[in-house]
């Protein structure tokens, strides 16, 4: 996604994540909480693209040194913290990718921004040398904490946190996603066999525009109908 304006849905969580950028009143730390292919990445990445670009606006413009850093994943600060071991987010992984690097200022922009995914695989220890950076973090650190399970994270960290919910995406604003799409692309659709992927994806935007791909791979050329739709699911007709 290049813009806010390329996401469909979560049209509260992005009003409210401009109006931070736009106000500067940016938070030091945020909890992103949702299921699976809700979006929390995606807005995640976005989120930070923004905060670095160089002209300082609402939007990432794309074409700033930082921007194009951002798009191929080697923005230097911006830092995703992986966890070494399967399974588990550890004290080492942290302390290591975290707590060492973030005493140095940015190299070229105005944040650190930490990314961490699966937070909920966070181990005690990790949890609580997490908090301790939350207390006092420097002025130009954020943190971003993806999970699909926010109860597994301790209350200590979340009320240290902006907390922004990712609900299921409705049919609606899918299958308007997915039309939008076809029509760039040039490929012609029925609007029953557009809405059928879109339930498909049941509530995920990711899911739904995965789907999509699939049934489009399958009858490249051709009209997507909604028989060809059944066809590649493997799904039976609902009248049956």
């Amino acid at each position: 996604m290049s813009t806010f304006a390329d996401i469909y849905g979560h049209d509260k969580i992005k009003e409210h994540l401009q109006k931070s950028i736009e106000l500067d009143k940016v938070s030091h730390a945020y909890i992103f909480n949702g299921g699976l292919g809700a979006g929390k990445k995606t807005i995640a990445k976005l989120f930070a693209k923004t905060l670095q670009c160089e002209k300082h606006g609402i939007e990432p413009c794309n074409e700033c040194h930082s921007c194009i850093q951002a798009d191929s994943s080697n923005q230097p600060d911006i830092i995703w913290i992986r966890h070494e071991k399967p399974g588990s987010i550890g004290v080492d992984d942290i302390r290591e990718q975290l707590i060492g690097d973030m005493q140095i200022k940015p190299y070229s922009s105005r944040y650190k921004i930490y990314i961490i995914d699966e937070a909920e695989k966070l181990t005690v220890q990790a949890q609580n040398a997490l908090l301790k950076t939350l207390e006092e973090p420097p002025s130009y650190v954020i943190f971003i904490l993806a999970t699909t399970e926010a109860h597994k994270i301790p209350i200590t960290i979340l009320s240290r946190c902006q907390r922004y919910d990712f609900h299921r995406i409705s049919i609606d604003t899918i299958a308007a996603r997915l039309s939008e799409l076809l029509k760039v692309e040039g490929v012609e659709a029925e609007e029953k066999a557009i809405r059928y992927v879109a339930k498909a994806g049941d509530g995920s935007m990711r899911d739904a525009l995965s789907l999509l791909d699939q049934c489009i791979a399958f009858y490249l050329g051709q009209k997507l109908t909604y028989d060809h739709v059944l066809d590649v699911l493997g799904a039976v007709d609902t009248d049956v």
